[in-house]
């Protein structure tokens, strides 16, 4: 019977179209990789992959197994994710996500007010990547997560935290930078960090303003991001800009003295959130919702 690896490997070559990407995107060996998706044809006995040169692409029959892999991929994932929670919820703990500055640190207040109603509770923050896929599937690991907001499918909560403009974040050889301010029309021609494909397209093209231009940038950088410092890795070139929320603009300037956080006077401003699956099972959650809901009273739940 085949596997939940074998399962993930087909899924992951389906995704990629090619063995060699998928190799190594999941950090294998390719002659490894054949093997398996060999043995799990053969003991399908169906053939999942049509092979040429440039590639591979599924046949019908693996067109209609994708379709199930995935559904029992996501089955397990929610399993284990409902089983980590429940751990963390009999052990007073939960596990916060954030992307760009510890929340601690970009948002002191909330998790102060959080501390003093559950003086036993013990927070884990996890550093997590540019979300990816579906935001359910991009929580598995946390409780919550603190961040501008992603995608908001059905079943998951978003409480926002604060509302704040935007900045955008240049080397200091870049030509804007010597500007104390920049409207929008400045920098929508400007290249802009470019971001893995993977990463949901409306989260990152909030960070190129796609939501001023109307689509993407005419120009991206060729190095893609996954992270907050792969994020400021690029950053290390003159060449790039991106924008973010103005406090974590200013936090980024902190960690790498060669960038600057210039405001953005009209840009749509930036909603940095709570948001967690609905069905996770950690109570903790509702004080945590309850106490950026007390500090923030205009910002409505999701």
């Amino acid at each position: 019977m085949f596997s939940q690896v074998q399962l993930r490997y087909f899924v992951t070559v389906s995704e990629e179209g090619q063995i060699t990407r998928a190799a190594r995107r999941l950090h294998i060996a390719q002659p490894a990789l054949s093997q398996a998706l060999a043995q799990l044809e053969a003991e399908l006995d169906i053939v999942l992959f049509e092979r040429h040169p440039r590639g591979v692409t599924l046949t019908p029959a693996g067109e209609a197994f994708l379709v199930k892999a995935r559904a029992a991929l996501a089955a397990e994932a929610e399993t284990v994710q409902v089983a980590l929670s429940l751990r963390r919820a009999a052990n007073a703990t939960i596990a916060v996500g954030f992307i760009g500055p510890p929340p601690a640190i970009s948002t002191p207040d909330l998790f102060a007010a959080f501390a003093e109603s559950n003086p036993e509770a013990r927070i884990s923050y996890q550093d997590l990547p540019f979300p990816r896929g579906s935001t359910s599937a991009w929580l598995a690991d946390v409780d919550v997560a603190v961040c501008h907001r992603p995608s908001v499918e059905e079943g998951l909560g978003a409480q926002p935290v604060r509302v704040e403009p935007r900045a955008a974040v240049v080397h200091r050889g870049h030509p804007l930078a010597q500007r104390p301010e920049l409207d929008v029309v400045d920098v929508l021609d400007e290249t802009f960090v470019g971001y893995h494909p993977e990463v949901q397209p409306e989260w990152a093209g909030f960070h190129s303003l796609d939501d001023h231009r109307g689509g993407p940038p005419g120009s991206l950088t060729d190095d893609a991001a996954q992270t907050s410092l792969q994020m400021l890795g690029i950053m290390s070139s003159p060449h790039a800009i991106t924008t973010v929320p103005y406090a974590d603009a200013k936090l980024a300037v902190q960690v790498l003295p060669d960038i600057l956080a210039i405001p953005l006077r009209d840009a749509a401003p930036a909603v940095v959130s709570l948001v967690w699956r609905r069905d996770t099972s950690n109570p903790l959650i509702d004080d945590l919702v309850a106490a950026a809901k007390r500090l923030a009273p205009g910002g409505d739940e999701l």
